[in-house]
């Protein structure tokens, strides 16, 4: 069993509550960290053996594209689809984090946290 983390992946999206987000957008940083057994990929030096990191990049990509109101609904949207499309997952963690996000206050940044 190992884990295989990818991330931050940096991108400017839509989601948001207020008109504005939907207009104007935000930065936005995904880190997804999967549970798996890659023992034969140890071995056999294949990527067959394993989860390519290009294809859990490509998911949170066509997922974050997608608005959403709330970051909580794209990172269970993401998790969801990374479950479905790629095997051997064990347990994933997928992470949204909203960078200065448009508060009454000084705030660096929100994220969640989605376990699957």
């Amino acid at each position: 069993m190992g884990i295989i983390k990818v991330g931050p992946i940096r991108m400017y999206a839509y989601h948001g509550c207020l008109p504005e987000e939907e207009k104007i957008g935000g930065h936005y940083d995904v880190t997804v960290e999967i549970e798996t057994d890659f023992s034969e990929a140890e071995k056999n030096d294949s990527l067959k053996a394993t989860i390519d990191y290009c294809d859990v990049h490509a998911i949170v990509v066509r997922e974050m594209k997608i608005r959403s109101k709330l970051i909580e609904h794209a990172a269970a949207r993401i998790a969801d689809s990374m479950m479905n499309e790629l095997k051997g997952i064990e347990q994933l963690s997928v992470e949204v984090t909203k960078m200065a996000p448009p508060m009454n206050g000084d705030v660096g940044m929100v994220s969640v946290v989605v376990d699957r």
